[in-house]
């Protein structure tokens, strides 16, 4: 299917930056910017009286007395409070979009499975309509574990609004690009880029080139930060400058509206009479970011075996046991492969882990075959995976020279909670009912013949 779209024009009055892209450099910062001039307070949050009219506000995304260095909030000074921006709910059905816990007794989640790219339909799907829930992990209603999306966008969403109080949302792309206008600034995104949009911000999701597929994860638990580097030091893997913050844009418009809230997995809506995207200037560190994943920079093993794959990660979600994630983010981009009489492929291994996997484009190196663009797959907690032949037997008799991985990107999202088929997943989604066979044909290659020490 193809989409000839238009990029919408846009409406938002943006601030500034200083070397005009619009974002601001910096993972974690604590930022300030203001799209009018001296709408931003100086020395105090909460003055008696805000300058051209506006009102103080704080958006928490910690509690109060988090500790100092995980402690996250941003105020904004706003054309109206969050409190004129909803009315009375509505509940709403959304019957492709599930939240964890979603256990179905006539769906088996416990095995390997891969599926085939999700085809585009001629459906006007936004970005709301056109999520399909993957699987669910964990328990939204207390804030640990979950869900991975699929999602279908041909349409813009006009003078709707959307946030989820549940979760902070990590967008990857795999075709198509998106423009997300949030309440503190414009982001845009297209394949090999991802944005993270933090729990409570409001936004409206706009097509610049469709149609657009890419893959959601939904974190209910706290949010992402960057991994510890340990031995590594201060360098490598993904660098704060790398993560781009927009400035500040609002957008003062009375326009029937409807505002879409997810909280607790169930769907509500309010009708407002105005554009919710309000916020004139903000401070803070609590905000969207874009990240460009062709920036990483990964590190590997420069003489012999191949490490852990959590080498590999860009951002980590902590739950409440050191060491082990609510989710890792973890990305498979090009690289050289130089270690020596070292099978380099990723080797058999069991994980109390489960790992959903995408693929944005390439060959990923486990799986030469089957394992497509716009494909995933799941192997799930305790479940054996691995190479199949052709991968092992490549594995086992290459040259021990230094090789280039070459137009190749995908990623994992690894959590410690099980992951559970949706309905859609097994039944809708196109599986690869042999996926499982591709195990079939390894060989017995023992011996017993005594070897030499």
């Amino acid at each position: 299917m193809s989409l000839d779209t238009t990029a919408a024009p846009l409406r938002l009055t943006q601030a500034p930056s200083i070397d005009g892209t619009g974002y601001m450099p910096g993972f974690g910062n604590d930022f300030e910017t203001e799209a009018l001039p001296g709408a931003l307070p100086q020395g105090q949050n909460s003055p008696q009286k805000v300058s051209h009219g506006l009102y103080a506000e704080q958006l928490s995304g910690t509690a109060f007395t988090a500790p100092r260095g995980q402690n996250e909030r941003t105020w904004c000074y706003r054309i109206r409070p969050s409190v004129k921006h909803v009315g009375r709910f509505t509940r709403i059905e959304m019957p492709y979009w599930r939240s964890a816990p979603h256990i179905l007794p006539d769906v088996t989640s416990l095995g390997q499975y891969r599926w085939d790219p999700v085809p585009h339909s001629d459906e006007a799907l936004t970005w709301v309509t056109g999520m399909r829930t993957v699987t669910t992990a964990g328990d939204v209603n207390i804030q640990l574990g979950m869900a991975a999306h699929v999602y279908l966008v041909t349409a813009s969403m006009e003078d709707e609004y959307f946030y989820s109080a549940d979760s902070e949302m990590l967008v990857v792309p795999q075709e198509g690009r998106l423009r997300f206008a949030t309440e503190l600034g414009v982001i845009e995104v297209a394949p090999q880029e991802i944005a993270i949009l933090p729990r409570g911000l409001v936004y409206r999701v706009e097509v610049l080139d469709g149609p657009a597929r890419g893959f959601v994860c939904e974190n209910y638990g706290q949010k992402f930060d960057l991994p510890g580097r340990g031995p590594i030091g201060a360098n490598c893997l993904a660098n704060p400058r790398d993560f781009k913050c927009p400035v500040a844009a609002f957008e003062d418009r009375e326009a029937p509206s409807r505002v879409i809230i997810k909280w607790c997995g169930q769907f509500h809506e309010t009708r407002i009479d105005h554009s919710p995207l309000d916020i004139v200037a903000w401070h803070g560190n609590y905000c969207p970011y874009k990240y460009d994943l062709r920036t990483y920079s990964p590190v590997g093993a420069v003489l012999f075996d191949h490490p852990d794959p959590s080498i590999f990660t860009v951002l980590t979600a902590p739950s409440g046991q050191e060491g082990t994630a609510n989710i890792d983010f973890v990305l498979f981009r090009d690289r050289w492969m130089v270690a020596e009489h070292s099978f380099r492929p990723p080797w058999y291994h069991k994980n109390i882990m489960s790992e959903m996997m995408g693929n944005i484009h390439g060959v990923y190196d486990a799986k030469p075959k089957g394992f497509v663009p716009g494909g995933m797959s799941l192997h799930n907690m305790m479940l054996p995976h691995g190479p199949d032949r052709a991968a092992f037997e490549h594995g086992s008799t290459e040259p021990m020279v230094p090789v280039r991985q070459t137009k190749t990107m995908q990623f994992m999202f690894e959590t410690r909670f099980p992951q559970h088929l949706t309905e859609w997943a097994a039944r809708t989604m196109p599986m690869q009912d042999d996926y499982v066979d591709c195990w079939r044909s390894l060989q017995k290659n023992f011996d017993g013949t005594p070897g030499e020490k």
